[in-house]
């Protein structure tokens, strides 16, 4: 019998995981991870102790061992020093992605082997294969419309040998129900939204803790000043509301298209196909990483520019260590530097990397 533990978040996803993976007879526990200091007053509304208590009665539901596995600092390190920094410098992190790599799949993943686990289960809607060389496989999940493979596109190969994902080859319809009919305690729970641990919390009440407002001009494409910006760690790439500034006589309405930390000026234009400051069909990728072997040299894929964008074909063109140049065969709006780009044969997740 295979040891597993499973990454319990509280919600229903992840308890249909374990239930599913006991069913099949594998020796199952599981772990809420505890990843940052939920106590401070930013998280007052933050219901990371019911999380925690609905992974603990799933748990007891399934009697299987729990435990929870506190991470904080881990977390601390890679994944909200990061994601300040990145705002600090003018880019938009993309958390979500590094803590699937740095923490469920890195740390946690470290401790349950330490433990005698053989792998990490989790509730993320994607699928495993193995692949003619014998490579593990990473696939979209089965459900369009909840399909998270973009989440893990910086994992390596070791860490998806080491990865399970129970619900990948259903439908959250499915799992819902699946879950009812069980009488999971949580079966009915809502999905929690936001970025992984901040959840309804807002991004921008978390930065106030970090990085001081900046008030600086907000400047529009013929160099006029037409507002005032609170701080550009406030703003991204392609925002379109709260960034200020009232809309013309036409009624169009001014998005973000470009930071200029120098100066300390938000630059804003309106939202047309034919600004290049916005829509391009070009793009350059840093720090990529492989599920499987790597691409050197020049090839027809399939790219996700974000998460629930459809796929887009692309020529993916490497030119250094770990960057490659891509071209989209439709423009793309809005492509924040700090965003995470995926790469894909088909519905094989090949990896990803970082815009520049």
């Amino acid at each position: 019998m295979k040891k597993i533990l499973v990454a319990l978040s509280g919600g229903v996803d992840s308890a249909v995981a374990a239930l599913l993976l006991k069913k099949e007879g594998y020796a199952v526990s599981g772990a809420y991870i505890k990843t940052w200091m939920q106590e401070s007053e930013v998280f007052a509304d933050c219901p990371w102790e019911r999380d925690r208590d609905d992974a603990r009665a799933v748990a007891q539901r399934l009697g299987i061992d729990f435990e929870v596995v506190n991470l904080i600092e881990a977390y601390r390190e890679r994944i909200v020093t990061y994601l300040v920094e990145g705002y600090r410098n003018g880019v938009t992190p993309n958390p979500d992605a590094l803590c699937n790599r740095e923490v469920k799949f890195g740390v946690f993943l470290d401790y349950a082997l330490r433990q005698g686990f053989e792998a990490v289960a989790t509730g993320h809607y994607c699928r495993k294969g193995i692949g003619i060389d014998g490579h593990h496989l990473l696939k979209e999940g089965l459900d369009n419309n909840k399909d998270q493979s973009y989440f893990l596109a910086l994992l390596s190969q070791d860490q998806v040998r080491r990865a399970i994902f129970p619900v990948g080859a259903w439908t959250k319809s499915q799992g819902g129900a699946f879950a009812l009919e069980h009488n999971l305690p949580n079966a009915r729970k809502k999905d929690s939204q936001g970025i992984c641990f901040l959840g309804a919390i807002k991004i921008n009440d978390f930065l106030a803790q970090y990085i001081p407002d900046r008030p600086g001009e907000i400047i529009n494409p013929e160099g006029h000043v037409v507002g005032c910006h609170l701080g550009l760690h406030r703003y991204t790439i392609g925002q379109r509301r709260g960034i200020g500034v009232p809309s013309n006589t036409d009624h169009k309405c001014y998005v973000v298209v470009g930071k200029d930390l120098e100066n300390n000026q938000l630059r804003v234009a309106f939202d047309r196909p034919e600004n290049t400051d916005l829509y391009t069909d070009e793009a350059v990728v840093h720090g990529l990483s492989f599920i499987g072997q790597p691409l050197e040299e020049k090839t027809t894929l399939q790219a996700r520019a974000r998460y629930r964008d459809p796929p887009s074909a692309i020529v993916f063109e490497p030119f250094a260590q770990n960057s490659a140049r891509i071209y989209f065969k439709e423009p793309q709006r809005a492509l924040a530097s700090g965003q995470v780009l995926a790469l894909y044969d088909g519905d094989v997740l090949l990896g990803g990397g970082f815009y520049a």
